[in-house]
């Protein structure tokens, strides 16, 4: 029996509510691997964890994406061995670990092509994106998108990944600050959501073009105004509630407002297949290989220092992704 440092709740709350220790941690169990984790990822739903908007049975460990190297395996894994370099984005609640044992087959292999800070940083939202951009909607070249949090872990990943399939992205933002940011992954323009009326400095900037596809990860301050922004038939895409939980929507109103498509999709059910789980990883590295996809990291933190990594997404004050190291 070994031991591991990992963080854990046993309330829901702020940020403090976040406590680090050492823990013992039992060989791997048929199926398992246990990994030494060099790079952790952080993602807002690991917040709607912590507060409870998104409960979890307590106490629980938090963080869904790592990368690091496998030093044991359980019976009857064979598709990864010790010495592997790995990441995960859908072992369960727990990532927040200097080392763990997950399911060998919610692992994939990382390619040299892939460092462990970009595996642990981009696996999540990097997936993210895939499924947004391939499967909840095909993106073609021409279409006219709309990225909320363009400068977000996400939506820079989003942005970049559609204006490298053709499409145009105009993104908002919830800090003037972050607006750079936003330009610099490909939007066409930004805007300041701040503004009572920017769903007008939209379609301001686009010349009255309606988006093809609108992203939505603010949710309750957003969603009624980004149906006033997508196209007659066109698609809001609701995956995300950084503002709060998104408002209840009649279905009449997506009649009124030009026959709309609404849906809620999330990245687990997309990746709940194993043999699925890699191909769209494998779909990401290729992105990543392209140079279609990078990670600018905004935020390193410690594990010990997990609560002030939470704070500061809370705050807004990191542009780009958090990396968190054992």
């Amino acid at each position: 029996m070994s031991t591991c440092r990992v963080a854990r709740i046993a309330e829901f709350g702020p940020p403090e509510v976040l406590r680090v220790a050492a823990e013992a941690l039992p060989p791997p169990a048929p199926g398992e691997a246990q990994l030494r984790q060099t790079a952790i990822g952080f993602n807002f739903i690991d917040i709607y964890q912590r507060r409870g908007v998104y409960p979890l049975p307590l106490p629980t460990g938090l963080g869904f994406e790592a990368a690091g190297v496998v030093e044991a395996v359980g019976e009857g894994v064979s598709d990864v061995k010790p010495g592997d370099r790995v990441a995960y984005m859908n072992a369960g609640p727990g990532a927040y670990a200097d080392r763990r044992n997950v399911a060998a087959e919610r692992l994939v292999p990382l390619p040299d092509t892939v460092p462990d800070e970009a595996a642990a940083t981009l696996l999540f939202k990097g997936l993210t994106a895939q499924y947004l951009l391939r499967r909840t909607h095909a993106v073609q070249p021409g279409d006219l998108l709309l990225v909320h949090s363009a400068a977000g872990g996400v939506g820079q990943i989003l942005t970049r990944w559609a204006v490298a399939l053709g499409a145009t992205v105009i993104g908002t933002t919830g800090s003037p600050g972050k607006r750079g940011a936003a330009l610099a992954a490909g939007c066409a323009a930004v805007i300041d959501l701040n503004d009572p009326d920017w769903p007008a400095a939209f379609l301001a900037a686009t010349g009255g073009r309606k988006a093809r596809v609108v992203y939505d990860a603010v949710g309750q301050d957003t969603l009624l105004k980004s149906l006033d922004c997508a196209a007659p038939f066109g698609l809001v895409v609701c995956y995300g509630a950084a503002s709060g939980k998104a408002p209840a929507i009649d279905p009449e109103l997506l009649n009124k407002k030009g026959c709309l498509f609404l849906t809620r999709p999330s990245v687990f059910p997309h990746n709940a297949d194993p043999a699925t789980f890699r191909a769209n990883a494998a779909d990401l590295f290729d992105a990543i290989a392209r140079g279609h996809v990078t990670v600018t990291i905004g935020g390193r933190f410690r594990l010990d220092d997990i609560a002030a990594a939470h704070r500061a997404a809370e705050e807004r004050r990191v542009e780009g992704a958090i990396l968190i190291t054992p």
